[in-house]
């Protein structure tokens, strides 16, 4: 890239920061140019016509992550270096473009707060459809304190999804890392979903929890050091955890959520599936707001500690 190790890596550090701002002060960026979208309408047009028979479907999904996250992953590195070849200006302000679309913090923040205002409003309906910006399950029939277990959940299994394995994968490969990782985390939310073509999908939830599996521990940390920064009780939330961690069917959310229901005090629950902090109280909207709070703490942390990864990196490879 450019010849100093250390103005590569201030060059990093500002791609990071500067992308932190554009996430907080501006909208998503138009469908017509986010990166995330195309993804999805690649994955679409590439399970079209997809075979039903376990085999070949597994096969055909493996292929299509592969195709996915090589495509996306050598755009994101052709990309930046064209920008490199511009300059250093061209290099960070494109580069915090990109990378800007791979996380979100106050899109999650945004989402989870409309579900807290509805719920604390006494308007259940309203609470339940704002749901689906959150959560995939079907919130017709939930009550407000499931409503609630549902929004906590998703800002705590979010910590990870959202910016944690991002932020880690950009400190690690650069923007490329982390255009690859939103290719597989789209893949997963696309075809990782169990049913009639759940072989097809089994490939992208298998790498998903594959790339997640050390994020989700280290976010289930950082939620835990940002309960402690509000004299949250972190002993018992680390017990529960770690008795929790496993009761979900994705080997990582477990660790998250089992953090955040002990630091809440309040039992996570999606029926029929797992009772996360069994015998606690029952999450109400003021959890959300609390749950938000400490994945925004958290997701203070997470930058720091990539910021120092990426140091470590560039210190490295020079």
């Amino acid at each position: 890239m450019f010849s100093d190790w250390w103005f590569n890596l201030a060059l990093d550090a500002g791609v990071i920061v500067l992308a932190l701002a554009l996430d907080r002060l501006l909208p998503e960026p138009p469908a017509a140019i986010h990166p995330v979208v195309w993804m999805g309408r690649a994955i679409r047009m590439l399970v079209r016509g997809r075979p039903t028979a376990p085999v070949a479907a597994f096969l055909c999904g493996a292929v299509v992550v592969v195709v996915v996250v090589g495509a996306f992953g050598a755009l994101g590195w052709v990309v930046m270096k064209g920008l490199a070849a511009l300059g250093p200006v061209a290099y960070l302000l494109g580069g915090a473009l990109l990378l800007r679309t791979t996380f979100t913090v106050t899109g999650l923040s945004a989402a989870a707060g409309k579900t807290r205002r509805a719920l604390g409003e006494d308007r259940l309906d309203d609470a339940r459809e704002s749901l689906s910006s959150l959560v995939s399950r079907d919130s017709a029939t939930l009550t407000a304190p499931l409503v609630a277990a549902a929004a906590v959940e998703s800002v705590a299994e979010n910590t990870t999804d959202s910016y944690i394995s991002p932020w880690l994968a950009f400190a690690i490969l650069g923007v490329p890392g982390a255009v690859a990782y939103r290719a597989v985390n789209t893949l997963d939310s696309m075809l990782g979903y169990r049913g009639p073509n759940e072989y097809l999908g089994k490939a992208a939830a298998r790498l998903d929890d594959l790339v997640n599996w050390i994020p989700a521990r280290i976010s289930a940390l950082l939620l835990l050091a940002s309960g402690a920064t509000l004299r949250l009780p972190v002993l018992p939330a680390w017990r529960g955890m770690l008795r929790d961690r496993l009761l979900t069917e994705s080997p990582n959310a477990g660790w998250t959520m089992g953090a955040m229901a002990g630091l809440l005090g309040a039992e996570l629950e999606k029926p029929g599936h797992y009772r996360l902090g069994a015998g606690l109280r029952q999450p109400e909207a003021d959890d959300i707001r609390l749950s938000v709070h400490l994945a925004e703490r958290t997701a203070v942390l997470g930058v720091l500690l990539s910021l120092g990864v990426l140091a470590a990196r560039h210190a490295i490879v020079g």
